[in-house]
């Protein structure tokens, strides 16, 4: 018999768990583009302030600022000539102590020893390689020097290595010849991986020996090589910071204590694979440090790499290069220099920003970023919703055209009867208020009024004489003739009827650089975005179409629309849109016919017979008569053309109210920010029939 064992998922994540809620985020990312930015930048901008709400939750902002404070402590921190500062103290300290040493001393030796303390060069290095040889008379300036050469040794193989160090802290023999040894295998290492026969068992044979050397555990020779590389390149740029002496003084340092160590063969053969393997690292650039306490060659590197991670991150955390993506920002640099709290916001970013493609929000096309169908739809609800916040009249709901016949199409709800109402009575509501009028004025007449309208004894449609008890119709005794209840004006009620009438709606959209330097750009694609929803979402029925136009006229999709940028070319072609939106009314001839144009500017180009824009400004003659023709043909369609001016310019005053005189329509002059609450009343008291 089968047996099965039930337990927790843990192949990846859980597929029954409900889907991750990026409505905020879109909400969010819709508030920008809705204001006229781009979708990729409206993502960017999210991306940079972080999911609204998430007070916990950094954005990419937050962690840039820290990023950028964290690099302002470290160029605090000190100077990048502490090394040489203490060797030349120390230097001095021995040379004091030698002098005091052959000051009592009166022999000729003692003079020559003077004057060849006295010829030492002032160049540091210099200076330690003469001395090299000197035979100390002094045991006190013999440990002195002693002490500065480890000093030398630490601080320079710490450049290299982080941590050397510490594990050379005590000056042991056999501890320096391991480091020959490491340094040995692992240049023999990096050649085998140059001629193709490195493993990962060579690699971790390596670390089983010298582990403990590399304190940041390395998984891999790549990991390896780039932590070496790194620093080695810090140490490049820490000469290049330094003047032109100092840098020759460190240099010279440098070499003699490779030197003396038997490392100068090994460490050059390692300077130059890296240089190699690596050289995007920025080798020989320039830090510069502001402290003013003396940090040593190992500190100084350490450092200076850590700049340099800082800068990378920087680069990364702030996106503004072309392709950027959060897959580009190193998820180790973050949690080095910012903690793993700060990993968890990266990955919450990259989630928003995944989900939303996910999802069906966002999308890619030719590397760049679009918002689909979905969220069109989305930012459209949200547009409308702003729009009917701002409506002061009206109530949310009342949009449809009401009318009678018995064509209409029963709502479920009721209404006073009006004068030339021919709607279908409502007999129930009408008689029962007409027994709730009598039972409230039943004083005087009898305590169990009969519900019955004239009907004639033991006739069909007899009602038995009843009481209203608790709204409640409870039958009585027969009787022959039951008391009738008195119908009055006021009782009548009638059903409420809907008769969905199509319309053609024409929305012309002035997309002119004019309405980007005017500040009224975003509202007109609020209002675009507004209007679509209202149309497709509650009157289905009516054919919208969207009409951008410049120098020409095109059909805008709303996805297109709602990533739109403006046209930074000269011409405002109203002649264009019109014929596009005559042929749009043409193809619903039965509809109920809409224009609705927004613009901040008087018509200043029309289309040549050739399919040419001709732009003039002021508008030629050509232009303005062109135009006015379509005007014209519009009028004899039947369509109603208003107009929504976002400029008191006087051009464009004097064409609309031409306008207006030939169509019949009217003219609106809104604020920008009213310009939805505008257009979206006209088209709704057009489609209640009221013009």
């Amino acid at each position: 018999m089968s047996r099965y064992r039930y337990g927790a998922y843990e192949d990846g994540p859980d597929p029954l768990a409900p889907p991750y809620d990026v409505r905020d985020a879109l909400d969010a990312m819709g508030d920008s583009v809705l204001d006229g930015t781009r979708p990729d930048d409206a993502l960017r901008e999210l991306l940079r302030r972080g999911l609204p709400g998430a007070r916990d939750r950094r954005g990419l902002d937050d962690m840039l600022r820290q990023v950028r404070e964290r690099r302002r402590a470290l160029r605090d921190r000190g100077r990048l000539d502490g090394t040489l500062e203490e060797a030349r103290a120390l230097l001095d300290t021995a040379i004091g102590q030698e002098r005091a040493e052959l000051f009592p001393d009166p022999s000729d030796d003692a003079r020559l020893r003077e004057a060849e303390l006295d010829t030492l060069p002032s160049d540091t290095s210099q200076a330690i390689r003469r001395l090299s040889g000197y035979d100390w008379r002094s045991d006190a300036a013999r440990a002195t020097f002693e002490r500065l050469k480890d000093l030398l040794r630490r601080e320079v193989l710490d450049s290299q290595f982080q941590g050397m160090k510490q594990a050379l802290e005590n000056s042991d023999p056999a501890a320096m010849e391991r480091v020959k040894d490491m340094m040995a295998a692992l240049n023999e290492m990096l050649d085998r991986d140059a001629r193709g026969e490195h493993t990962q068992d060579d690699f971790d044979r390596f670390m089983d020996e010298y582990g403990d050397m590399f304190p940041d555990a390395p998984a891999d020779l790549e990991e390896l090589v780039d932590s070496l590389a790194r620093r080695a390149a810090a140490m490049d740029r820490l000469l290049a910071s330094l003047s032109p002496e100092q840098r020759a003084e460190l240099a010279g340092l440098m070499d003699q204590v490779m030197q003396d160590a038997g490392l100068a063969m090994e460490m050059s053969r390692l300077g130059d694979a890296l240089r190699g393997r690596r050289p995007d690292l920025g080798w020989g650039q320039p830090e510069q440090m502001t402290g003013e306490n003396p940090l040593g060659m190992g500190d100084a590197t350490t450092a200076l790499a850590e700049l340099a991670d800082l800068s990378e991150l920087e680069a990364a955390l702030g996106q503004d290069y072309p392709g950027a993506r959060l897959d580009d920002i190193d998820e180790e640099a973050v949690r080095r220099a910012l903690g793993r709290q700060a990993v968890d916001d990266l990955a919450e970013l990259r989630r928003i920003e995944a989900e939303l493609e996910r999802q069906g929000y966002l999308r890619r096309n030719r590397g760049k970023l679009e918002l689909t169908p979905k969220a069109v739809r989305r930012l459209g609800e949200t547009a409308l919703r702003r729009v009917f916040a701002q409506l002061t009249t009206g109530r949310q709901g009342d949009h449809e055209q009401r009318d009678a016949g018995q064509a209409g199409e029963l709502t479920g709800a009721s209404r006073e009867w009006r004068f030339g109402d021919e709607q279908p009575l409502d007999v129930v509501r009408t008689v029962s208020n007409a027994i709730r009028r009598s039972a409230m004025e039943g004083a005087a007449g009898p305590a169990s009024p009969a519900v019955v309208i004239e009907p004639e004894p033991n006739e069909p449609g007899m009602i038995e004489q009843g009481v209203i008890e608790q709204g409640v119709l409870e039958p009585g005794p027969p009787s022959g003739r039951a008391n009738g209840v008195r119908l009055g004006v006021d009782d009548f009620e009638v059903h409420e009827t809907e008769r969905r009438t199509g319309a053609a709606v024409c929305l012309l959209v002035d997309l002119s650089y004019s309405m980007v330097l005017r500040g009224t750009w975003a509202v007109a694609k609020q209002t675009t975005l507004a209007l679509h929803t209202l149309v497709t979402s509650k009157f289905p029925q009516d054919a919208i179409q969207i009409i951008g136009f410049s120098n020409y006229a095109r059909v805008l999709h709303p996805t297109e629309m709602a990533g739109l940028d403006w046209d930074m070319v000269q011409g405002t072609n109203l002649h264009h849109a019109l014929m596009i939106a005559g042929r749009h009314l043409d193809q619903h001839p039965d509809f109920e016919p809409i224009v609705l144009v927004v613009t901040d500017g008087e018509p200043t180009a029309h289309l040549r017979p050739d399919g040419r824009s001709l732009f003039d400004y002021p508008p030629s003659t050509d232009t303005l008569v062109l135009t006015l023709a379509e005007v014209d043909k519009m009028t004899r369609r039947g369509a109603c053309m208003n107009f929504f001016m976002l400029a008191e310019d006087r051009r464009l005053v004097s064409f609309v109210e031409e306008v207006a005189r030939r169509n019949g329509g009217r003219v609106f002059a809104p604020d920008a920010e009213r310009l939805g609450e505008y257009v979206v009343s006209d088209y709704l008291r057009v489609r209640r029939g009221r013009r």
